[in-house]
């Protein structure tokens, strides 16, 4: 039985110039509702209920970075902000790929804290080469033009990739994380005919950083002198790439090239953008030579700041601490749903679950989780299970110790595991200390693990609007659906039990969410699912099929396949 496997495409990622900028209020919308599509909500709409959860999670992120980082009122970085207020078109993958090729100089914003950043560059740079039509450079701001002969050597792989580090001082001068940049310089030294480093000092001072912008333009004007033929691709903070810093500089040195800024996850652009009609909007044209594209959302950058700014004050070893990120999320996910941790006693609400809020652990050995799992009863195939969520994943929950283990911030999971808590909190903690697990009926324990998927898929969508949907390409969602996949699970092996129930959980999330979408469905029916007494005979098949029904009606194109590549109805044979 293969898992349901949901495709991400294009993973563009986000940038900055290094210094934040907080998150702004969503802009009106400039865009009408299409009127052939009258299941659809309005523009408005859609973009308030997109957001509504994520806003409740970006104010708790929004106080302690501005609490740690008062840059956001410079002059310098407002001209970033106030420069990218609106979007033209949507832009589908084609065209942002034309845009792409016809560039002669390409900027490419970077965030310099969120690691999905550089690998976009990375992917970004080997798209542009693999086109075959010309010689492509890259230039980085990471490295000092100073330090250019030390880039030398390793591309001629004289040093190797520690003595690299050490010799750039990238620890000591740039000091966010190594891996994702790192990946960066691999891909151009395979593609590209050379890497130029473009910054000087210094960088930690503002009033200085008009001299950097004119020293990298210099840089550039450089790197055409030595490949006049070439496509010129740069990585800059994306504070630099307001019109009036270095796109302007290098139009005065470079009147007759075609200039292309690339933008990652401008704030007022995205929350414009959550608006459309479309699922999900990978990229939009800000101006003829400006694009934007979308491969983060703005909780998942700010985190990703956040955590680095805690980084900055730990020891080199220690992992870096998410767990303010996991408790903002579920924060964030409680008052969406109008949940009281603070009520004294259980009914509409559950009692006193701040109370019950997880561990959080951050870094831990496969053998520490091992360890307290075997203690709790777990088994070896269990276990084998969550490390490879961890693996792969980022994160995960475990009820049977109440706690999450996390490797490294991915955003659409960490939500997800979220939402899985809550639908273990809400219900007071059933599995904690218990390792084997539900004892219950085949069918009650399918249609509670299908639901326990459906809440987390539901709360990952809140949390992170871009996830793809789950849908059958060719039956349509139904009460018979659910039967289907029940008979299917009794067929079935069981370590193959919690891969079927998953896939009947995550169809009825998603529907479930493009009914909350269309304003059909209140997160009062979510809470009301929370607070369902499960553990009783027959309870999660009565509820999960009529959540089914009750969502069953919104249909929608097929973006979803299988792990096998098969679509999804394929599974219910």
């Amino acid at each position: 039985m293969a898992k349901i496997r949901e495709i991400r495409v294009n993973p563009w990622e986000r940038s900055s110039g290094g210094h934040i900028a907080m998150p702004t209020q969503a802009r009106r919308a400039t865009s009408e509702p299409r009127a052939n599509d009258q299941e659809m909500a309005s523009t408005s709409s859609l973009r308030l209920r997109r957001g509504a959860a994520q806003r409740h999670a970006l104010a708790g992120v929004e106080r302690e970075i501005r609490s740690n980082d008062r840059n956001g009122q410079r002059k310098y970085l407002k001209d970033f902000t106030q420069a990218y207020r609106s979007y033209e078109s949507v832009l589908h993958a084609d065209e942002l790929g034309d845009l792409l090729l016809a560039g002669d100089i390409v900027l490419i914003g970077d965030y310099h804290a969120l690691p999905a950043s550089q690998r976009f560059a990375a992917s970004l740079f080997e798209q542009r080469a693999h086109a075959g039509d010309r010689p492509v450079v890259l230039g980085v701001e990471t490295i000092f033009a100073r330090d250019q002969h030390i880039l030398d050597e390793w591309w001629r792989r004289e040093i190797d990739e520690d003595e690299l580090r050490q010799r750039i001082r990238f620890d000591l001068d740039w000091s966010y994380e190594w891996a994702p940049f790192y990946e960066l310089l691999v891909t151009a030294r395979e593609h590209a005919y050379a890497i130029y480093g473009l910054d000087c000092m210094p960088r930690n001072d503002l009033r200085k950083i008009a001299a950097r912008d004119r020293h990298a333009a210099h840089k550039i004007a450089e790197i055409r002198q030595r490949h006049p033929s070439a496509a010129i691709m740069v990585l800059f903070g994306e504070a630099h790439l307001a019109p009036g810093h270095l796109p302007r500089l290098l139009r005065q040195k470079f009147p007759q090239e075609q200039l292309l800024t690339i933008l990652q996850n401008v704030d007022a652009l995205y929350w414009q953008a959550a608006g459309e009609q479309h699922e999900h909007v990978q990229a939009v044209r800000v101006a003829e030579d400006v694009a934007c594209v979308f491969n983060a959302t703005p909780l998942e950058k700010y985190e990703s700041y956040r955590v680095q700014l805690g980084r900055w004050g730990q020891a080199e070893s220690e992992a870096p601490d998410l767990g303010p990120t996991i408790y903002n999320l579920i924060d964030s996910l409680l008052r969406f749903l109008d949940i009281d941790r603070y009520s004294p006693r259980n009914g509409r609400q559950p009692k006193f679950l701040v109370d019950l809020l997880p561990e959080v652990y951050c870094g831990a050995s496969d053998a520490g989780l091992r360890r307290q799992l075997l203690r709790r009863g777990a088994t070896e195939e269990q276990i084998s299970a969550m490390l490879g969520q961890v693996e792969e994943r980022g994160s995960v929950y475990v009820p049977q110790v109440n706690a999450f283990y996390v490797r490294e911030l991915q955003m659409m999971y960490a939500g997800e595991e979220a939402a899985r808590f809550l639908h273990h909190a809400c219900r007071g903690l059933p599995l904690q200390g218990n390792g084997r697990g539900s004892t219950a009926e085949f069918a009650d324990r399918f249609y509670s693990r299908s639901l326990e998927h459906a809440v987390a898929y539901f709360g990952s969508r809140v949390l992170y609007p871009a996830r793809p949907a789950v849908r059958l390409e060719d039956a349509e969602f139904s009460r018979t659906t659910c039967q289907r996949l029940l008979q299917r699970a009794k067929r079935a092996q069981e370590c193959e039990f919690d891969a079927i129930a998953q896939q009947l959980g995550y169809m009825i999330g998603s529907a479930a969410y493009d009914e909350y979408l269309a304003g059909g469905l209140v997160p009062a029916a979510l809470k009301h699912v929370l607070l369902s007494r499960l553990e009783e005979p027959g309870a999660a098949k009565k509820l999960c099929i009529q959540l089914a029904a009750r969502v069953r009606g919104r249909k929608k194109p097929p973006l979803s396949v299988g792990r096998s590549g098969a679509p999804n109805s394929a599974l219910l044979a």
